[in-house]
């Protein structure tokens, strides 16, 4: 092969390298948040709880679910799902999370579940702060508020809890930082200069003195275990983890996994 073909070569090699750079680069929140996707089954609410929308900073108002414990508690369990799907997807986990004495808000991220905006990473922390002052103007201190984030949720949740006493965190497979789990699934890309939403929750986490709660699957394709594993590393005590040997993203909600909230709720107090 002589000079001048191989350098056309490795010219033409490049040129595709950069389109495809560039093609990630300007539809990478299409690729992040994708709430048209439908993964799982939707289960139909076994509890009274009510359809409310809650208004963010933009205007938005989030479509939302929100559950009245029959048994007067200042005690309630705020939501945030993750990157994928409709908040009917969540339903099962109200229905099993409603053993406990608390109420129970789960909001939709801004674009999802029906919702207007164009979700962003700023964009999603103002639309968890929101849900956080609808609680608060109802009366329900943070004291009192127990935060679950799922997957990307995990990212919000960690973001909002910084430096504020919350009752107790839960964590259901989160990531180190999505810089950590966009080069992950992209090797072969220069995500470190190219994410515009970076979630950095491991060098936050350290900022948080709230009981946490991790659950992981050992056999995660999404985010790998490793991550669960650092995070809960780097958290400050008191800590809990329910590591589990599945192939599943989320954690199957089983009765021993509920076995581990159970445990994990009397450690905080959270069903009294």
């Amino acid at each position: 092969m002589n000079i001048s073909l191989f350098l056309k070569i490795i010219g033409i090699i490049i040129f595709i390298y950069l389109i495809i750079v560039f093609y990630v680069y300007s539809k990478q929140r299409f690729l992040l948040y994708v709430p048209n996707i439908d993964n799982y089954d939707d289960e139909t609410l076994s509890i009274n709880a009510n359809e409310v929308f809650i208004e963010n900073s933009d205007g938005n108002k989030l479509r939302s679910v929100f559950y009245e414990a029959p048994k007067t508690t200042k005690n309630t369990l705020l939501m945030f799902h993750g990157n994928a799907g409709p908040i009917e997807n969540r339903f099962y986990k109200l229905n099993k999370l409603s053993k406990y004495n608390q109420n129970i808000l789960l909001i939709s991220w801004r674009s999802y579940s029906g919702n207007e905006g164009s979700p962003t990473e700023v964009g999603l922390y103002d639309d968890a702060k929101s849900a956080l002052k609808w609680l608060e103007d109802k009366g329900y201190e943070s004291k009192d508020i127990i935060v679950y984030g799922e997957s990307l949720g995990t990212a919000v949740s960690i973001e909002i809890t910084q430096y504020k006493a919350f009752k107790g965190i839960i964590l259901e497979a989160p990531f180190t930082s999505m810089v950590d789990a966009a080069k992950f699934h992209y090797p072969y890309l220069p995500v470190s200069w190219m994410l515009k939403d970076r979630y950095m929750s491991k060098d936050k986490i350290k900022n948080i003195n709230t009981p946490l709660f991790i659950m992981h699957a050992k056999g995660d394709s999404i985010v790998p275990f490793w991550m669960g594993e650092k995070m809960y590393e780097l958290a400050n005590e008191p800590k809990m983890n329910y590591f589990i040997d599945e192939n599943e993203h989320l954690v199957t909600y089983d009765d021993e996994l509920m076995k581990k909230m159970d445990n994990f709720y009397k450690l905080i107090g959270g069903n009294e």
